[in-house]
């Protein structure tokens, strides 16, 4: 995590972290991008890989605080903050700071739009502007399916989407080599090398 430059204050309270976010977020959504103020450290908030948020070691059970914090998160190089215009604090994120719980499908083929919705109630249709990409566990081959949903913040993609998303793949030509991949938004999105999938 970021270490607070010196003399930076002390960090806010997410009370008052919210109060600014209220404030910020009454015009349509915050434009944590356009903002440059001061790091004040770091906030004992961390967003668990399931997508649950803990404020002090504790799961914050108020989804309407939780949806207020997800609207001002930036991410800048490797670390999450979450941005007012007066105070940037850093938190901690084990995965990513959301999770797609679901998604709606309209179209077929190369005029599929795959349209995802998060934890905390934000919508996005993949595309160019918020691609799907898939990490593999190096150990595992596990797959990890992520779409972006602003800026360059994504959200895992849960089990049982990544499921269903499956039964809707293609197989294609991508960069020279075939793949099983979704297409969505016009844009081929490509998830394994066919011929890496079992006969």
């Amino acid at each position: 995590m970021t270490k607070p430059t010196e003399g930076a204050n002390r960090p806010p309270s997410a009370e008052s972290l919210a109060s600014a976010a209220r404030t910020a977020n009454k015009k349509g959504p915050a434009p944590v991008h356009l903002w440059d103020p001061p790091f004040c450290g770091d906030l004992d908030i961390r967003i668990a890989r399931d997508g649950t948020w803990f404020y002090l070691g504790t799961p914050i059970g108020r989804h309407e605080l939780v949806r207020l914090f997800s609207s001002i998160i930036r991410k800048d190089g490797d670390d999450y903050f979450l941005v007012t215009p007066v105070e940037k604090v850093g938190i901690r994120v084990d995965d990513a700071p959301f999770v797609a719980v679901d998604f709606t499908a309209e179209g077929e083929g190369h005029d599929q739009r795959l349209t995802f919705t998060t934890n905390v109630g934000e919508s996005c249709t993949a595309g160019p502007d918020h691609p799907i990409r898939v990490a593999r566990d190096p150990e595992t081959g596990e797959p990890a399916p992520y779409v972006t949903v602003r800026a360059n913040l994504e959200a895992l993609i849960d089990r049982k989407s990544f499921y269903r998303l499956v039964e809707l793949g293609r197989h294609e030509q991508h960069e020279g080599t075939r793949w099983f991949g979704l297409w969505s938004a016009g844009r081929f999105f490509p998830i394994i090398p066919s011929d890496e999938l079992p006969r």
